[in-house]
């Protein structure tokens, strides 16, 4: 057996076991599982690793941007026209959100941790000086305070009125960026302490929230089922609410938007729940995108969310009392933050009933600067782009014995938006694509065997051909020498003709006897006589 020939053997032999092998396993998906498995073992917040300390201190830096609508017709609105208000900002500042108090519990099933956030102004990304600018909004505690005394007679409500008057405040008020955000000192507040100690004299949007949590937290950990990683499993010591009027409402669902359990599909609804809305809401898959070279899903709250109970049946349960509705776009949230009638939405009223962008002028909702989105990498789970986006509101109404509000129309009045948004760091990027390229190649792998096979499959068949090529060129090089040889005898011999005719005497040397009969003789060739 010649090399050659070895070599295509070898080479059927090899290719043939790849072959097998690649296929056998593609059928299988052998590698599939096991990354699968490993992925679901190792994305478990026990686990001592990357993915933990990125859970106890996320490395992605996050960012809160506040916009606010400032008012620039008050009088009008008090006089029964449509207010109109332009927004200003943003006031953008840096928010750490370290978790704290660190416990597991059960076995290592569950942890028990607290999330205070603390924030710092970035100027370089910020409109103005919040402790310059000035805005004109609505004056909340006075709406608070008449919200309040709904359920006093007329002559209580009357006799307040008048003494809020005493104090020269009124629907509207003016203050600065950072009093508005961080509190100051209100005057009816101040006498309502006086009274009242438990009531606290100053007032702002984000006071007291500064270095502080949104409450105690106990996370599942994913040990029992990898699906239940970072789910909510109590909140304040609750499994559920009691403000609104279902127990579906009241369900408290999902995460904490922070992490999310491996392998999302894009059929799968992801729930978060928004302890600033007072309920879980619900994300839906919308496209695929990339962020930093990496593909992701994007998740966005759908329509039927904030839609109302008379096309989703579902809210119902958030009307409180029961069949006490807002419309399309809008919750209510007042009943768990007492005090003023506080209204949220996303911003502009984005996917909201089109009366309450009417209502006010200076609106303008869009899909790209209002929507609420979170775009997840599917294999490990984690949000590599954040977009949390929502808007405060306040009911404005007439209120019997206020006559400030004697001609106002009620509408709900937009105070402010916030924008909070978190994007991968670039380390983080780079370590997440070299893990997402490890775990392509090792599924992949019984792919790459497959195709190895085809390569040797197709080399075998060159050989095989080029094989044969040389052999029957190796057929025609004899059979070429051995015409030659046989032509080159057949030049160097004579024949001599056989004569029937009888022997006629015929000189013939001496030494030579004579011969009887016909016969055929053999002789080198003459050269003839002319």
């Amino acid at each position: 057996m010649t090399r050659r020939s070895c070599a295509i053997y070898a080479t059927g032999i090899v290719c043939a076991h790849l072959l097998i092998v690649g296929i056998a396993l593609v059928v299988a998906q052998v590698f599939q599982t096991m990354i699968h498995s490993r992925l679901k073992k190792e994305m478990t917040l026990t686990e001592k690793s990357r993915v933990f300390e990125s859970w106890k201190n996320p490395p992605p830096p996050v960012y809160m941007e506040y916009y606010f609508f400032n008012v620039t017709n008050p009088d009008e609105f008090l006089k029964g026209g449509k207010a109109s208000v332009k927004q200003i900002g943003p006031y953008t500042y840096r928010e750490y959100r370290p978790r704290e108090n660190i416990t597991f519990l059960e076995n290592g099933t569950k942890i028990y941790a607290l999330n205070p956030k603390t924030f710092v102004f970035v100027p370089e990304k910020s409109a103005g000086d919040p402790k310059v600018d000035i805005i004109r909004t609505v004056n909340i505690p006075y709406v608070a305070v008449m919200n309040e005394m709904n359920s006093y007679s007329f002559i209580v409500r009357t006799f307040i009125s008048m003494y809020m008057n005493s104090l020269g405040v009124g629907l509207f008020m003016t203050r600065t960026v950072d009093e508005f955000l961080w509190g100051f000192k209100d005057p009816i507040l101040t006498k309502i302490h006086s009274m009242k100690p438990d009531v606290d004299e100053y007032f702002g949007l984000m006071w007291k929230k500064n270095g502080t949590h949104e409450g105690e937290f106990v996370f599942h950990t994913g040990e029992e089922n990898y699906l239940d990683y970072g789910k909510i499993d109590t909140w304040n010591g609750l499994r559920k609410m009691s403000w609104w009027s279902s127990n579906q409402s009241n369900m408290i669902n999902g995460t904490d938007g922070a992490v999310f359990h491996p392998l999302i599909n894009r059929n799968e609804l992801l729930y978060i729940f928004a302890a600033d809305l007072c309920r879980s809401i619900h994300l839906a898959y919308v496209e695929d995108v990339e962020v930093k070279g990496i593909q992701a899903y994007r998740f966005a709250p759908p329509s039927d969310v904030l839609m109302s109970p008379e096309d989703n049946p579902a809210n119902k349960g958030f009307c409180v009392p029961a069949g006490d509705c807002l419309g399309t776009g809008v919750l209510k949230v007042s009943v768990c933050r007492e005090g003023a009638p506080i209204v949220v939405s996303f911003p502009h009223f984005y996917q909201a009933d089109p009366k309450y962008i009417n209502a006010v002028d200076g609106l303008n909702p869009n899909k790209e600067e209002h929507e609420t989105y979170l775009d997840l990498q599917p294999t490990t789970g984690v949000p590599i782009r954040a977009c949390k986006r929502a808007q405060l509101n306040i009911i404005m109404k007439r209120v019997q014995g206020f006559p400030k509000t004697k001609y106002i129309n009620e509408t709900i009045f937009p105070i402010m938006f916030v924008n909070e948004t978190a994007t991968i760091d670039d380390d983080s990027a780079s370590q997440m694509r070299t893990l997402l390229l490890i775990v392509t190649l090792v599924s992949n792998f019984p792919l790459l065997i497959v195709g190895l096979g085809i390569i040797l499959l197709l080399v075998l068949v060159v050989l095989f051909c080029r094989n044969r090529q040389k052999k029957n060129e190796v057929k025609r090089i004899d059979f070429t020498e051995a015409f030659h040889s046989f032509t080159t005898a057949k030049e160097d011999t004579a024949y001599t003709q056989v004569s029937d005719k009888p022997d006629e005497p015929s000189e013939t040397p001496a030494n030579q006897p004579m011969r009887n009969g016909s016969y055929i003789a053999m002789s080198p060739v003459e050269a003839q006589k002319c």
